[in-house]
């Protein structure tokens, strides 16, 4: 494998430090600024779209992330997200590459929405992917996000043939996606999958409300409220107990 291309240009809003939550160990996280997806609980609207402001080189991003590598450890490093970091194809690669190059983990926190011919190089430099399940048939998972199903539906296809670690998260949404049925749908569909080692159900929230006002935007979901956190816990529980059902 050539070596990273560490004067490619992309575009990362920021970077947070001691992230604990997405992935193992302690993290970095590189948001990724862009994305083409339109999801009805979309917390980050401000980073749908890249500024100059943040444009940055492979180079200039990993020599901030190399600082933190005492914290990283045997289980830290750095995750990318967004934004859909997938619609930097280019730049991902090459910074994820960098890092493997570094010898830092990655971490990929992704809905699956990219250029499908650039899968197979991402993923070969990816240690874990973080992956958003946000609908299981195309009508749904449209009118969810606005985009077509097929493409994530390719890449889950490819990260089970890379034999990529996964952790799964599923958002839950008060009168939209919160039912029992729903779970046993996700259980059927996650079951027969390879290398899960983690599912997570995500209570819907409100933080992003003030962030549409911001830019002058609706809110899609406007009078939703955010879902209950114990209701949450009791169908990550019934979500765990029926994958272990099937799988036995």
């Amino acid at each position: 494998m050539r070596l990273s291309n560490r004067e490619q240009i992309g575009y990362v809003r920021k970077l947070e430090t001691m992230g604990m939550v997405d992935g193992p160990g302690i993290r970095t996280i590189a948001f990724l600024s862009g994305c083409p997806l339109r999801c009805l609980f979309c917390h980050n609207p401000d980073m749908w779209e890249h500024t100059q402001e943040d444009e940055t080189t492979v180079e200039a991003l990993v020599n901030k992330l190399k600082r933190y590598k005492p914290y990283y450890k045997d289980t830290g490093g750095v995750t990318f997200c967004g934004g859909e970091p997938l619609n930097q194809p280019k730049f991902l690669y090459e910074a994820m590459k960098a890092c493997k190059e570094e010898g830092i983990n990655t971490v990929l926190d992704t809905s699956g929405f990219g250029n499908v011919k650039s899968f197979d190089d991402i993923l070969s430099v990816t240690d874990l992917i973080l992956y958003d399940i946000k609908g299981l048939m195309d009508d749904k998972y449209r009118k969810m996000t606005g985009v077509p199903i097929k493409v994530t539906q390719t890449f889950l296809e490819k990260a089970q043939a890379h034999e990529i670690p996964i952790w799964i998260r599923i958002v839950i949404i008060p009168g939209i996606n919160d039912s029992y049925t729903y779970m046993d749908e996700l259980a059927a569909y996650i079951a027969p999958l390879n290398n899960i080692e983690r599912v997570e159900i995500l209570p819907y929230h409100t933080m992003g409300v003030n962030k549409y006002k911001t830019i002058g935007k609706e809110y899609p979901l406007e009078g939703v409220d955010a879902m209950n956190q114990e209701v949450a816990k009791e169908m990550q529980d019934y979500l765990t107990s029926k994958i272990e059902t099937i799988r036995s």
